[in-house]
């Protein structure tokens, strides 16, 4: 599905900017495939990781984006609106009490119209620069369309943009494209039922730890979120989440 303004955002609006100010490369562009649905899973550093990936991309991206961005008031309220919808992003209502399966609905029609989806398994940036443990949604996704999982690693973003800055800062950014993960092939290599949840849980795991490799962050077996929370409630860290535990 092509849109003219992710066209004009990627190569007139933004995009010219960033690639002069933090001058990204990509690495592995090839493994994503040139037609049809794909998968693409990203660690996720900074707010910008959803601005550097389309740039470099061939293919045009679609991530789901929560609903807030699509309903704010006032000027900013307007141009957040203008923005996440014409760059074809889907709104997603974290709050209803089915949000996860409307979330996999429709990241499944992205993918079975034979367009790119982009999922941040960690479900939220990472606190501290951390892997964080992966939702299963990913692999569901993956399972019930038999799309390819293309693993991405965002590399610099979270200096280029740290949490609370608007403007960012210039500072080299990095993208490494893995090989595809084939989740029936991975199913059937271990004799695994890709409808279980322990299946998906294994492929969510084993997508992580791919991750890690090509970022070279450390794995934390925590979910972010969790961590947020912690931190936030003034707690600190969960013991299983502490640096350097």
């Amino acid at each position: 599905m092509r849109n003219k303004w992710y066209w004009l955002f990627k190569n007139v609006f933004v995009g010219p900017f960033l690639r002069v100010y933090n001058r990204p490369t990509i690495i592995g562009a090839e493994n994503i495939p040139a037609t049809g649905g794909a998968l693409l899973v990203s660690n996720h550093q900074a707010v910008m990781d959803s601005f550097y990936l389309p740039l470099l991309c061939p293919r045009q991206i679609t991530f789901p984006a929560k609903k807030e961005y699509f309903t704010g008031t006032g000027v900013k309220g307007k141009l957040q609106r203008w923005f996440f919808t014409s760059v074809g992003q889907i709104p997603i209502d974290r709050s209803s009490g089915d949000a996860a399966q409307s979330a996999m609905d429709a990241g499944e029609a992205v993918i079975k119209r034979g367009d790119v989806l982009c999922i941040y398994p960690e479900g939220t940036r990472s606190p501290d620069g951390r892997l964080y443990r992966g939702k299963t949604g990913m692999a569901r996704i993956a399972m019930a369309t038999k799309a390819p999982i293309i693993p991405v690693a965002m590399l610099g973003t979270r200096k280029a943009n740290p949490i609370g800055s608007w403007i960012p800062r210039p500072t080299r950014v990095g993208i490494v494209i893995g090989a595809p993960i084939d989740p029936m092939q991975f199913a059937a290599e271990r004799g695994l039922d890709a409808n279980e949840y322990s299946t998906q849980r294994e492929l969510t795991d084993h997508v992580m730890h791919v991750l890690a490799e090509l970022s070279g962050q450390t794995y934390v077996d925590v979910y972010a979120a969790d961590v947020k929370k912690s931190l936030e409630a003034g707690r600190g860290y969960p013991p299983a989440a502490m640096p350097g535990a």
